[in-house]
């Protein structure tokens, strides 16, 4: 057996959440409203900031069943050159040079997402990975019927579904790594011998600390946030300033 490299995708490999680009991708189809859309903007930049969390996860969950009900699946496969062009571009290089590397080792890399098997089969297929594990959409007669086929792939059952990999694969789990940025990972980092918490949350920086975990953080959004808004406190502060002058003047 051979040590394998499982790299969870939104906030991991990526910038963001892969799901914004399906949600903008069916907009742009007429699939969903403009409305729908900005909200599922708003969460993307609340995921790339704080990550995520059971609640909301459990939401999208609902959400995105509700939406595939009855729904072809042509009629969805057709949206994935437009999610492509929209994932791809937010990419993090260094993730893509770390898992290069485990490959010229020799040692197979999977992505493990809660994102659909459809998207994680596609992207592994796109970035050269050797497979991918996600949540199986169950479909009757090229139609889905909104029901999940097997564990959804987040908290423990992302480790179910790695175990399935590592079976058909040839992996010896106790002697890969696995790359995540979320509390909710866990399960799945625990899975492993190497775990690397990337871009972490507040509670898996907490762990990872206390277990020696490795960490790698190159996530920018919050900081440029932060940038920002004292750039415009100042701006604020240095305008007012201006005004009472030429007021007392």
């Amino acid at each position: 057996m051979t040590a394998g490299v499982f790299f969870d995708l939104d906030r991991t490999l990526m910038a963001g959440s892969s799901g914004f680009h399906w949600a903008r991708a069916a907009r742009r189809a007429g699939l969903t409203t403009r409305r729908q859309l900005a909200t599922d903007a708003f969460e993307n930049v609340r995921f790339r900031l704080h990550g995520s969390t059971d609640e909301a996860t459990r939401e999208v969950q609902k959400r995105v069943g509700a939406f595939l009900k009855d729904r072809r699946v042509a009629e969805l496969e057709r949206l994935n050159p437009m999610v492509l062009a929209g994932v791809l571009p937010r990419l993090y290089p260094k993730m893509l040079e770390t898992a290069y590397e485990h490959q010229d080792a020799g040692r197979p890399v999977f992505i493990v997402t809660a994102a659909s098997q459809g998207t994680a089969e596609m992207l592994a297929h796109v970035l050269f990975f050797d497979g991918a594990a996600g949540s199986k959409l169950e479909e009757r007669d090229g139609v889905y019927t909104g029901r999940f086929d097997g564990p959804f792939c987040y908290g423990e059952g992302k480790p179910v579904r790695m175990r399935e990999l590592a079976e058909e694969k040839g992996v010896d789990l106790a002697d890969s790594w696995a790359y995540s940025d979320s509390h909710s990972d866990l399960p799945m980092l625990r899975a492993v011998g190497h775990p690397v918490a990337v871009n972490p949350d507040t509670e898996l920086t907490r762990v990872a600390r206390e277990e020696g975990w490795d960490v790698m953080t190159f996530e920018t959004l919050g900081r440029r946030l932060k940038i920002m808004a004292a750039f415009l406190a100042f701006t604020a502060v240095g305008g007012a300033s201006h005004r009472a002058v030429r007021s007392r003047v």
